[in-house]
């Protein structure tokens, strides 16, 4: 399959017996587009930081996969990608009362050897939590 088609897969079936980052924290593939994802998960107590909000390394793993996500559908099958960088900023808190947080990632370059993403997640008032910039490396198959 090629990177679209796998994650059109993903967003079908929602696979719940296949480990993953998106099984653990239920993330939600809300929208799939050549170059574009949209990923939603409902916030928990279990993601809470020592100061009673969400850790942000939720708001990093959504960007991360929103990004990372948005590449994928670029590639076509046998070829994969893997993060080389990772631009977080936090802009607010969040909340882990089962406050629904949404992530769009959209690839900005998809070159032979390199891509690059930038990605924002939003609170369910459409309020921006953080944004990020990703540059991934194509692996050839």
């Amino acid at each position: 399959m090629s990177g679209l088609e796998l994650m059109r897969w993903v967003q079908r079936k929602s696979p719940a017996d296949i480990p993953s980052i998106g099984r653990l924290l239920g993330m939600r593939f809300d929208e799939v587009e050549h170059g574009r994802i949209v990923i939603s998960l409902d916030t928990r107590p279990d993601f809470a930081n020592p100061l009673g909000t969400v850790h942000g390394g939720i708001a990093a793993t959504l960007l991360d996969s929103v990004m990372g996500c948005a590449v994928h559908t670029t590639l076509p099958a046998g070829v994969g990608y893997t993060t080389l960088e990772l631009k977080v900023n936090y802009i607010r808190a969040a909340r882990t009362d089962g406050q629904l947080l949404t992530a769009e990632g959209t690839v900005i370059h998809a070159g032979r050897r390199t891509a690059t993403a930038e990605g924002k997640v939003l609170d369910s008032d459409g309020k921006l939590i953080a944004h990020a910039t990703t540059t991934c490396l194509i692996l050839q198959g």
